[in-house]
């Protein structure tokens, strides 16, 4: 399987994986500072930026699948991991199956129960439905305050302090993934995601979500942590669904306590207001 990828930096690599609809280039906002610390090797998920769709049905398992397949290609099995939104939720899965070192997955997707379930499903699909319509005004809506604003606030808890060159990127990828809708449908009603028991995975586990996340409800966190229960759960304040873009500094930071010489136990411990809840 061909995933397209970029190397920065050098060291112990670390792999990024975005979410649905976005790219390699959805980790601009903190690529250059891990990069002076460890090689970040970004992909491109199968039709995602410059990596074609799977020839069979582009679900989140056969997406999986996939990377995992790479990862043995490239002889990479075992490489420390950072998700965010489904690939925060592939990070988790792929932790599962013990085929990634330490992870650190950004509001994973796949915990929604109940009327969350068509609330994610539809708010999204209208949301990127908008996007479509507006595609050729996105320069200039971006470029405000005001349009970043109402274009971002189901991601961003502070979306006009997101930069622009940021904001047309994501979206503009969000407009131009062939697969989006067929994988959209498979997150909402698709195959659950499976848990992992206590003492299953060796390695440290973090998963770090925003409190004002619009997209998975901060209430979700606790079923991810229930359903890995080795992994610590790590908070951030004045945060959407994107951690990297609302509090970019602070995401570094983790990811390197996490994947570094530090335990997840430490990473996520210290600061009260930061604990599990």
């Amino acid at each position: 399987m061909h995933l397209h990828h970029t190397r920065h930096g050098a060291g112990k690599p670390l792999l990024l994986i975005h979410g649905i609809g976005g790219s390699s280039h959805s980790w601009n906002p903190i690529l250059d500072e891990l990069a002076a610390h460890r090689e970040v090797i970004t992909i491109d998920l199968p039709g995602h930026g410059q990596t074609p769709p799977l020839p069979g049905p582009n679900t989140f398992y056969a997406l999986t699948d996939a990377v995992a397949a790479w990862l043995h290609a490239h002889h990479l099995t075992g490489i420390d991991c950072v998700g965010s939104s489904m690939g925060a939720r592939m990070v988790l899965e792929l932790a599962r199956r013990g085929a990634v070192g330490a992870v650190v997955a950004l509001d994973p997707g796949g915990f929604w129960q109940g009327w969350q379930i068509p609330f994610f499903y539809y708010s999204v699909a209208g949301s990127v439905r908008l996007l479509r319509a507006v595609e050729p005004a996105l320069p200039t809506l971006t470029g405000s305050t005001v349009g970043r604003t109402l274009l971002l606030a189901q991601f961003s808890a502070r979306p006009w302090r997101v930069p622009a060159a940021v904001a047309l990127t994501e979206l503009r990828s969000f407009v131009h993934t062939p697969i989006f809708d067929e994988l959209l449908r498979d997150l909402a009603y698709g195959k659950k995601q499976e848990g992992a028991p206590r003492g299953s995975i060796r390695h440290p586990l973090v998963i770090g979500w925003g409190r004002q996340d619009r997209v998975c409800f901060p209430s979700q966190a606790r079923r991810a942590a229930a359903a890995f229960p080795d992994a610590s759960l790590y908070w951030f304040d004045h945060c959407g669904h994107f951690p990297h873009w609302d509090q970019p500094t602070e995401t570094v930071q983790l990811i390197l306590s996490v994947t570094g010489r530090e335990t997840a136990a430490s990473a996520a411990s210290a600061p009260a207001h930061q604990a599990a809840e």
